[in-house]
């Protein structure tokens, strides 16, 4: 499976919990992941989305690190499976999908 397809699944999960995730570009600070969830009742957090099997690089990792030492919810995705548990961390309830 390609990380757009992916990427499109987790769009429409988000969507599907009454969210949005739209597309997370920050000039001048590259390596941020690449979406950020909103979720209701104003839970956020962000999504580093890549092909089954491929790790972030590590450009990607350091801004990970970073996020989550702030405290923000940072998730890899490369399995659709995985979709319902990342937004059920994020704070979109157990039944994502």
């Amino acid at each position: 499976m390609r990380e757009k397809t992916i990427e499109q699944k987790l769009v429409s999960a988000v969507r599907s919990k009454g969210g949005i995730a739209p597309k997370f570009v920050s000039p001048g600070f590259d390596g941020v992941p690449d979406r950020l969830v909103l979720l209701p009742d104003g839970k956020c957090g962000f999504v580093e989305v890549k092909a089954p099997g491929r790790k972030p690089r590590p450009l990607q990792m350091a801004r990970i690190k970073l996020l989550r030492r702030l405290g923000f919810s940072v998730s890899i995705l490369d399995d659709e499976s995985r979709i319902p548990y990342i937004i059920s961390e994020i704070g979109g309830g157990e039944d994502a999908v």
